[in-house]
């Protein structure tokens, strides 16, 4: 008699899959039942398709690829199969001399703005007088940073480029506790710090 009712097919299909539950050697049986199964449909795979060892080739010997030429491809070319070398990015470097003076500027007052804050200035005082100076993305970074933790107290010299590129400066500013190196870059709001090593 069919299984005419929703609930009696869902009952049907429950008996089905809990059947190898029920018991070790119920789920050893299926186990092995799936095994084989897999098994032969991988041989019954491998039978169809073929394979060098079917042709009488050594099983370590590898056969040279033969193109078949038509009559009318003998002035083609062949394809290539590998791609040309890419030669290495470079970034284009500028002489120290080529240095805009406006982001020096901006690069000697971010690390005026920088160094240790009197003591009792918050965190948000401090970085409020980073902004006008500072990309919005460097800005996030910097908002984790307590200023009471700051070694330096006071820049000690100018503001001088060391590596020059069409819109980007590295700039080195000596302060009394180390020596800053700013990354200044051109966006579209003018020169912006985007980021300080120290050394």
């Amino acid at each position: 008699m069919p299984i005419r009712s929703p609930r009696g097919r869902a009952t049907a299909y429950r008996a089905l899959w809990q059947w190898p539950l029920r018991s070790p050697a119920r789920l050893a049986l299926t186990g092995i039942g799936i095994v084989a199964a897999v098994v032969a449909v991988g041989a019954g795979i491998g039978l169809t398709t073929g394979s060098a060892h079917s042709t009488g080739e050594a099983p370590g010997a590898t056969s040279a690829p033969t193109a078949i030429l038509n009559p009318g491809d003998a002035g083609q070319t062949p394809i290539p199969t590998l791609l040309p070398p890419v030669p290495e990015l470079k970034p284009t470097t500028l002489p120290l001399s080529a240095a805009s003076p406006v982001a020096l500027q901006v690069a000697s007052s971010w690390a005026r703005a920088w160094v240790r804050p009197p003591d009792g200035t918050s965190a948000a005082r401090w970085l409020a007088g980073l902004r006008p100076t500072t990309t919005d993305e460097y800005l996030g970074v910097l908002s984790g940073v307590d200023p009471s933790n700051i070694p330096a107290t006071k820049v000690t010299g100018a503001a001088r480029a060391i590596v020059v590129s069409p819109r980007s400066l590295q700039v080195r500013v000596p302060t009394d506790a180390l020596t800053l190196v700013i990354t200044v870059v051109d966006t579209d709001t003018g020169w912006r710090v985007s980021g300080y090593d120290r050394t």
